[in-house]
């Protein structure tokens, strides 16, 4: 299988790196550090080992001298071994303060889920390690490869990505963190509401997140629904997005607005009727692919953007607000292959409360041009557009 290169850069000192089950955690790290020692905490007899006695990593380790980079996968599964790995980079700060000593030993943990290191109060090795995210596949690491079609219907996981029987792993992903995340850390009470809360809440992917009327749906109390929801946002399945506030000249919502954290997954746990229109869940899916790939980005970028929407109490709604030291777009998100003057309105709105602000409207269409101040933009040349080495600024200038 070809191997996909991915913007993201690891750092040369120890660091977490978290990221959904299925995004190629333990692929990159195995082609980044190929003289890495790995230990696989999904490995059931190395699980029961460690857990028995975490102190056995320190043993291990001493017994490995050569070896400078330890790989521990699925961290979270046993967050006692922090502790141990914090005590091994001390000891490494006060013997060699210097990162480039060569007998130095560089810690690299991964994580699917935070729930678990953040309920037990472990602290991520006192800021000794950096954090870093992986995500789903973006269009500009796939290039020619990158199929605007196929993304909208089966997301952006590697894990999908390289199968054929793409249908069969969508719907059996979130089964699987069921059974290795939810029930096995005992993450929920019961896993039938959770499992009703999971397609209920998948109806407000792309919408404001409204936990009465979930709670209703699902039969359980906001307050459950809530934690419901913390605990996907810690699974690192889906995430809120803020309104964004900053210097507000009109009344805004203070609701967040939810989205699962592919496309892909959010399509296979959606349920289809007779009452539900193919072009509503496709445009849902449409823009939940644009707000994972500028997440993704944004995050391999490294300058600190942050992605809001806005939206009025009068309900005047932009999809997405990026705001950051250099950047500050609104971008507007429709699936249709043609343009409506009418649909610039909310971004005319914005721009009047911000005119620093840069406005893009994303298409289905085929044609790229300016109008009304406003750049339109076809949704695959956006997407394939979102390199890292290049800001939005730069791509709104780029005219022809």
């Amino acid at each position: 299988m070809e191997l996909v290169p991915r913007f993201f850069s690891p750092p040369n000192e120890s660091f977490f790196l978290f990221g959904a089950r299925g995004v190629g955690k333990s692929t990159i790290l195995k082609d980044k550090f190929k003289k890495a020692k790995m230990l696989d905490l999904l490995d059931p007899s190395l699980y029961r080992q460690l857990t028995a006695n975490p102190e056995l990593l320190s043993e291990i380790i001493s017994g490995n001298p050569e070896v400078g980079i330890w790989i521990i996968d699925e961290i979270q599964r046993i967050p006692e071994l922090l502790p141990v790995v914090h005590q091994w980079i001390e000891k490494q700060w006060q013997e060699s303060p210097h990162e480039s000593e060569p007998n130095r030993r560089q810690f690299v943990l991964t994580g699917s889920s935070a729930r678990k290191l953040k309920t037990t109060g472990v602290d991520l090795l006192g800021g000794r390690a950096l954090e870093c995210r992986l995500y789903p596949f973006i269009a500009s690491e796939l290039g020619s490869k990158f199929s605007l079609e196929v993304a909208i219907r089966k997301g952006m996981l590697p894990l999908v990505h390289h199968s054929r029987g793409y249908a069969a792993k969508l719907s059996g992903y979130l089964s699987l963190y069921m059974q290795l995340e939810v029930q096995a850390e005992g993450l929920v009470r019961s896993l039938p509401n959770f499992s009703r809360f999971l397609i209920s809440i998948s109806f407000s992917h792309g919408s404001i997140l409204n936990y009465s009327d979930i709670a209703r749906d699902c039969a359980i109390d906001a307050k459950t629904v809530r934690n419901y929801v913390d605990i996907l946002e810690d699974l690192l399945l889906a995430y809120r997005v803020p309104v964004f506030s900053n210097r507000a000249k009109r009344e805004l919502i203070t609701a967040n607005k939810f989205y699962y954290f592919d496309a892909g997954v959010y399509q296979s746990i959606r349920p289809r009727g007779v009452l539900d229109q193919p072009e509503e869940i496709a445009g849902a899916a449409l823009e939940g692919l644009v707000y994972q790939h500028l997440l993704a980005w944004s995050s391999y970028r490294g300058r600190g953007d942050r992605v809001f929407f806005w939206r009025s109490r009068g309900g005047v709604e932009v999809d997405f607000v990026l705001y950051g030291e250099s950047e500050f777009l609104a971008i507007e998100v429709k699936h249709s292959d043609q343009f409506d003057r009418k649909s610039l309105k909310a971004l005319s709105e914005f721009h009047s409360d911000y005119p620093e602000s840069r406005c893009l409207f994303v298409y289905r269409g085929k044609e790229r041009f300016e109008r009304d101040g406003v750049l339109v933009l076809p949704a695959e040349e956006f997407l394939k557009s979102l390199d890292p080495a290049s800001s939005l600024t730069e791509i709104y200038h780029k005219k022809n």
